[in-house]
């Protein structure tokens, strides 16, 4: 059974890290396109980032472009989001999915969660401030 399963989410304070790990079950991430996204009350899901398979190229939207760092090692069949400087804002939880569309993140389709097949259960940050 194809399995995501994000962990590492807490409570924190404005300006702390927090790292997430998405970790897969079932099939090779390798295989795949990465993409994390984020949900906050109220709002609606918002991309964040993605990791290309072939050349682990990234992509970042504005809002965490230099705070967050998504990363990935095939070898654990995990990807990774590093979140440094956080902010209240950042408040919500996080999801990690998996696309089997070759180029999904590359070709700027990272953060349009249309093309992800797999989807974790998600994992809530919260950031006091």
């Amino acid at each position: 059974q194809e399995q995501l399963v994000e962990s590492g989410g807490g409570l924190v304070q404005t300006g702390d890290s927090l790292g997430l790990s998405c970790a897969a079950s079932g099939f090779t991430l390798a295989n795949y396109d990465i993409g994390w996204f984020r949900q906050a009350p109220g709002k609606e899901r918002e991309g964040l980032s993605c990791i290309n398979r072939i050349d682990n190229s990234t992509y970042y939207e504005d809002s965490v472009k230099g705070r967050f760092t998504i990363s990935r090692d095939n070898a654990k069949n995990t990807v990774y989001l590093q979140m440094n400087n956080l902010k209240p804002e950042d408040t919500a939880v996080y999801t990690c999915a998996a696309s089997e569309y070759l180029g999904w993140c590359s070709d700027g389709y990272g953060s349009e969660p249309a093309g992800y097949s797999y989807w974790g259960q998600g994992t809530q940050v919260t950031v006091s401030s």
